[in-house]
């Protein structure tokens, strides 16, 4: 047990799929998992621990931004003997090419932010999925038919939408950059230092250079195709 979550070591699986929403969390473990247990609800953070297709999963919620998914994979990683994580969110298109409703799958997160500094006084501003984790999706994209494209992304500390003037972010982001969310840079980074296993897989919700953007209801629905891809990931592992 830690201060941010009450489950018993040993209570985790080995992989952890890791939306940002705690509602989402729950809507997974009712809909996809067998005998799934809810082990953690502090601060109303839910995780659960069941079954899909006979293989032991678990399912954990980890806030917005990189402070909250830093403070629950590190003791995932740290605490819980966990050894994947797959984070399963939602991100935002910069480009005309990634269009609403794409799944992605994130190669190298950017960030402005100072996370890895404030961690352990390292200037670090790029962190990469883990290859392996990151192909074990592929693959399994390529089996269900499933597709995806591979991105950088922003790792932002903004929700860019409220931006009072996107412009000058835009002007400074790499040219590589594709799409933007809030998470994935801390989550990699904490991998790499723990010698774990990392990815992230997204589904587009808004578009910036197109000005679209999906309802609260339809970001909800969307999600299923992704869920579905990780957890078969999940089982392989």
């Amino acid at each position: 047990m830690t201060a941010h979550n009450e489950a018993k070591v040993g209570e985790f699986a080995k992989t952890v799929l890791m939306p940002g929403d705690p509602l989402r969390a729950k809507y997974i473990a009712e809909n996809f998992m067998e005998n799934a247990i809810l082990v953690n609800q502090v601060r109303g953070m839910l995780a659960y621990t069941g079954e899909y297709k006979g293989k032991e999963i678990s399912v954990m919620a980890h806030g917005m931004g990189m402070p909250s998914v830093g403070i629950y994979a590190y003791e995932l990683y740290q605490f819980y003997q966990v050894e994947n994580i797959i984070r399963i969110g939602s991100c935002g298109s910069y480009v005309p090419e990634i269009n609403l409703l794409d799944t992605v799958l994130v190669e190298e997160s950017y960030t402005e932010g100072n996370f890895a500094y404030n961690f352990q006084n390292e200037k670090c501003n790029r962190a990469y999925g883990t290859k392996k984790l990151n192909k074990s999706i592929e693959q399994m994209a390529d089996k269900l038919k499933i597709p995806i494209k591979k991105v950088d992304a922003f790792c932002s500390e903004c929700f860019d939408p409220y931006l009072k003037d996107i412009k000058p972010l835009m002007e400074r982001l790499p040219e590589n950059i594709k799409v933007a969310e809030m998470e994935a840079f801390a989550l990699f980074y904490l991998a790499k230092v723990f010698n774990k296993k990392a990815a992230c897989l997204l589904t587009v919700v808004d578009s910036i250079c197109k000005k679209q953007e999906l309802s609260a209801k339809q970001r909800q629905e969307s999600l299923n195709q992704m869920i579905k891809l990780a957890l078969e990931t999940a089982i392989e592992l």
